[in-house]
């Protein structure tokens, strides 16, 4: 008689971890981690690398720049045209930030800062393999064959960065505030190394 309810209490036993690992993630030692946490440990990452410092659009204050509350980690404003750089600094090895810190000019062209939020015109529609390629091997978009990201754009610190820590990061990304904004493609000095695409 046991053997006849043996069966049926394994089956439930194993709906039960299957449903209850659901929306969770394992890590090295085998826990599972909620997506709150891979979110909350996405924002501490993101916030103690600094991506802010150059994805985010800043506001002046009396204190100085400011983060663009409004506007986090949406990359270069698409309504602003960068002033003309100082040609002459430029000639002398100088690389000049824009002030908002979103865009930097140097003698090899003119770079923006990447939307990284969760809207479409960001990463909204990327996979985790994508994001992973982008931050770990500098692909533009996360495309294996596509050109390699711009200075200053760190992807290089990146590199070994743990697929638990990229994971965290993605997750955080795509639980931001969507943030409508394309921004402008990159506009190299030198032909010979202009990418194929934007």
């Amino acid at each position: 008689m046991k053997k006849v309810y043996l069966l049926p209490a394994i089956l439930i036993a194993s709906v039960a971890a299957l449903v209850g690992s659901c929306g969770h993630n394992s890590n090295a030692d085998g826990q599972t981690i909620s997506k709150d946490s891979l979110i909350k440990r996405g924002n501490y990452l993101v916030t103690t690398m600094g991506c802010n410092d150059c994805h985010s659009p800043k506001v002046m204050t009396a204190m100085g720049p400011a983060l663009d509350t409004t506007r986090l980690l949406s990359g270069h404003r698409s309504d602003v045209q960068l002033p003309p750089a100082n040609t002459d600094a430029l000639k002398n090895g100088w690389a000049l930030f824009y002030a908002e810190g979103t865009a930097m000019v140097s003698p090899l062209g003119t770079s923006y800062a990447a939307n990284i939020t969760s809207d479409a015109t960001g990463i909204g529609n990327w996979t985790l393999q994508q994001f992973k390629t982008a931050i770990t091997k500098g692909k533009w978009k996360g495309m294996e064959n596509s050109r390699n990201l711009l200075p200053p754009m760190p992807w290089e610190n990146y590199k070994d960065m743990s697929d638990a820590d990229v994971e965290a990061i993605f997750t955080y990304l795509q639980s931001t505030k969507p943030v409508n904004n394309v921004v402008p493609a990159p506009q190299l000095a030198y032909s010979e190394i202009k990418p194929d695409k934007p």
